[in-house]
């Protein structure tokens, strides 16, 4: 599928539910690699209440479930907004034979409020709206629902977004009893123990080329001195994870810790390695004692990030067949051989996810809880690749605040398309208008 600059190859299977390939953007004319295969490789859940109901109930909701064989149509309700393309699913069931998910994807543009915006006290004010491009699949397992959307930006941006709604698991008490300390009390002698959801998101990138090293970068504030007599001076350190040995690092918030993906091999007009950026969100330390048989199993959740070589049979970060397991055979037993990573094709597995403290106001059912990470170029353009995104037409008065740009026709207009149960448009605009072009969409 193509949408503005994007170029994004969309896959599916059992295990990982949607995988996005061979993700390019169009630099001015030039094909430009960001990822080769992006995904959600595995997600534990252990419950952290040591009663007799909670101790074994440790899920692997990918490596067990399946976020594919877990996909819920999204035929029946109106789960995303905008133009919209659905896309099927086919999957095997237990005798072997082929079925298929009605609408287990969704494809859609939506508006995303202001893209940039400058006000010069002489010329006025310039804003151009912001249009992001949602890849997105639901997957109900037993209580809980996940919602997964993949989001490409004008600006070369890339956010992953998990939500999570459902029921929550309950636990009841006996009258009289105080409720046990591992959980919150949510209804009459009934309590929602605590838990934590690590994702772990599989990250492919070929920066310009599959040849790339990461880099670990650092805010640090250089101590006062006659270079720096106020203290203001912010610098940035950057690290690089030189082989397997080093793979495991964590987020460090005392200097907002990030990491890049950089090609050495290849510079942008001034003169510095272009790179990708990993913005950390949504993590949190693991809050367990290393020699627990759940740590054992996947240590993979012990750190926010791994970096590896890339290797074929290097897919589930907690093992290939984590149920009932004992011991990991997935991420510790990769990095036994020690494998360099600079200027290599490298896979990045970030850790993020919820750390579960229920609340009342979760029951009976939950307001989806919203966790995400971003992909942000850094230095990889030579400028914002938004710059020529086209003035949004207003009502009956031109473009808003500018009508000197012209209108820039990026998208392809389909015949027909699927629609949501709720107009994209207002009824004012009819088909065929500058903004009706705007936001057509069609795979190809």
């Amino acid at each position: 599928m193509r949408w503005q600059n994007w170029s994004i190859r969309l896959g599916f299977n059992y295990r990982e539910g949607p995988v996005l390939h061979q993700v390019s953007f169009d630099d001015r004319g030039t094909r430009r690699e960001v990822a080769y295969r992006m995904s959600l490789a595995e997600m534990v859940v252990p419950y952290r209440d040591p009663s007799f109901d909670h101790y074994r109930r440790t899920a692997y909701d990918i490596g067990e479930w399946g976020l594919g064989f877990m996909t819920t149509s999204l035929e029946l309700g109106c789960d995303c907004l905008g133009e919209i393309v659905y896309v099927d699913a086919v999957l095997p069931d237990t005798k072997g034979e082929p079925y298929t998910v009605k609408n287990a994807i969704c494809l859609h543009e939506e508006d995303n409020a202001v893209l940039w915006k400058h006000v010069d006290h002489k010329t006025g004010a310039e804003v151009r709206r912001q249009r992001r491009m949602v890849i997105s699949c639901h997957a109900t397992v037993a209580n809980y629902e996940y919602l997964v959307y993949w989001r490409f930006y004008q600006d070369g941006n890339i956010e992953c977004e998990i939500r999570a709604t459902g029921i929550m698991v309950t636990t009841p008490f006996l009258e009289g009893q105080e409720a046990p300390p591992y959980g919150t009390v949510v209804d009459k002698n009934t309590y929602a123990p605590f838990h934590q959801h690590f994702l772990v998101a599989r990250l492919d990138l070929d920066v310009d080329g599959d040849q790339n090293t990461v880099m670990e970068v650092d805010s640090v504030a250089p101590p006062v001195s006659p270079d720096n007599p106020y203290g203001l001076a912010l610098v940035t350190r950057s690290t690089p994870i030189r082989s397997e040995a080093e793979a495991a690092r964590d987020f460090e918030w005392s200097t907002q810790r990030s990491w890049k993906v950089v090609n050495p091999n290849k510079t942008n007009r001034h003169g510095t390695p272009v790179s990708y950026k990993l913005v950390p969100t949504a993590s949190f330390p693991v809050m367990m004692d290393p020699s627990t048989p759940q740590y054992l199993r996947a240590p993979v959740i012990g750190h926010t990030l791994w970096v590896t070589a890339n290797s074929p049979d290097e897919r589930w970060p907690a093992g290939k067949y984590p149920t009932q397991s004992e011991v990991c055979t997935g991420m510790s037993e990769w990095v036994k051989d020690d494998a360099p990573l600079e200027n290599t094709d490298v896979v990045l597995w970030y850790v993020f996810g919820i750390n579960h403290i229920t609340r009342m106001e979760e029951w009976p059912i939950m307001s989806v809880d919203t966790v995400s990470f971003w992909l942000k170029p850094s230095g990889f353009f030579d400028r914002n690749p938004s710059i020529d995104a086209p003035p949004t037409p207003k009502g009956a008065a031109g473009a808003c605040h500018s009508s000197l740009a012209p209108v820039r026709k990026r998208w392809r207009t389909p015949a027909a398309r699927p629609r949501c149960c709720i107009p994209a448009f207002p009824p004012s605009r009819q088909p065929g208008s500058p903004e009706r072009q705007l936001i057509s969409l069609r795979p190809i």
